[in-house]
């Protein structure tokens, strides 16, 4: 059916409204920034309690202002593009009050406040039933309607709900689905974080091994090495003996001794290259395949592509998944 808009020439302020509204939303809580607001170094801008939020989930043990001891920095990451925001002591209070998006929100606030129209220009009119307000929603045809068009009219045998009821479960279905998605992809970004951790702690450990190894083998051999220096000392005091009788005598003793030490000199040592780490790698080809087809299809029909994916698979032999580690790679 067709509807008389009664405040065509304002539909680009009404736009331009909206447009400023979703400026001025925090990706955190989805609502309008609430004072005061801060800015991040990245330049994006999040509820000073918002940022405090995702701050206290990142640094379950930093020290809040009221407390007796001196709090540390901390670090978390932009919600918006995932930089690394690092902190001083003074925590999310450290960060620069954005002044210039608070006098946006009021300003918004007050003109939001003000009535734009007439309360005959504001009303959607039915050019049917001209008389008659758009005050419906027909469900089965998914159109505003108005109730003569519900009684006596196309919509007669149409199932309808209040218009104002459908607008808001529309609206605040748009919301609870960002949220929900921002959540997802929040859980994804954790696991990410998860695994890099733990890889990471992998090549540490590994690294720590073999310098230890090595060190103990540098104590072996500095101690292998000072034993000879005292046995060399030794041989030329002897070679300075006067007495032939005393050097003979000694001279059995010295040899022997020169024979342990020769044949200590065979100590373990490292093998070439062993102080590569090239073996760790990450293999994330189908990882970022599978990311990159992330849309935003029903569950049904995302359960249908793992299946597809689970018979390529199986048909393809692959007896491990990429990314996890085996016989030392990731």
């Amino acid at each position: 059916m067709n509807l008389a808009v009664g405040f065509k020439p304002m539909l680009g302020g009404a736009q331009t409204m909206d447009s400023l509204e979703k400026q001025l939303i925090c990706p955190i809580c989805l609502e309008m920034f609430t004072k005061p607001v801060v800015i991040l170094p990245c330049q994006h801008n999040l509820c000073r309690k918002c940022a405090n939020d995702v701050f206290q989930a990142s640094n379950p043990f930093w020290q809040s202002r009221g407390s007796t001891t001196v709090p540390s920095g901390g670090r978390f990451r932009c919600p918006s593009c995932r930089h690394e925001v690092v902190l001083d002591r003074h925590g999310v209070y450290g960060l620069q009050r954005n002044l210039l998006v608070e006098n946006i929100i009021d300003i918004y606030k007050q003109e939001s406040s003000r009535p734009l129209h007439t309360k005959s220009d504001q009303q959607l009119m039915c050019e049917e039933h001209e008389e008659e307000k758009i005050n419906i929603y027909c469900l089965t045809c998914e159109a505003p309607t108005c109730s003569m068009c519900k009684v006596f009219g196309a919509h007669k045998d149409c199932e309808v709900a209040p218009l104002q009821n459908v607008y808001k479960r529309q609206k605040d279905n748009s919301r609870s689905q960002k949220q929900l998605l921002c959540e997802k992809f929040d859980a994804l970004y954790a696991i990410l974080e998860e695994r890099k951790k733990e890889m990471l702690q992998c090549i540490t450990r590994e690294q720590e091994e073999k310098v230890q190894y090595v060190r103990s083998l540098m104590r072996q051999h500095g101690d292998h090495l000072e034993g000879a220096s005292k046995l060399v000392e030794t041989a030329l005091q002897f070679t300075e003996e006067p007495q032939m009788a005393v050097f003979l005598q000694s001279t059995k003793q010295l040899i022997s001794k020169v024979i342990d030490t020769s044949k200590a000199a065979q100590l373990e040592r490292t093998e070439p290259g062993y102080e590569n780490m090239d073996h760790f790698v990450v293999n994330l080809g189908r990882a970022e395949q599978v990311l990159q087809r992330i849309n935003f299809q029903s569950e049904c029909q995302g359960d249908e592509e793992e299946e597809v994916e689970d018979e390529e698979i199986e048909e393809g032999g692959v007896a491990e998944e990429e990314g996890e580690m085996t016989d030392g790679q990731y």
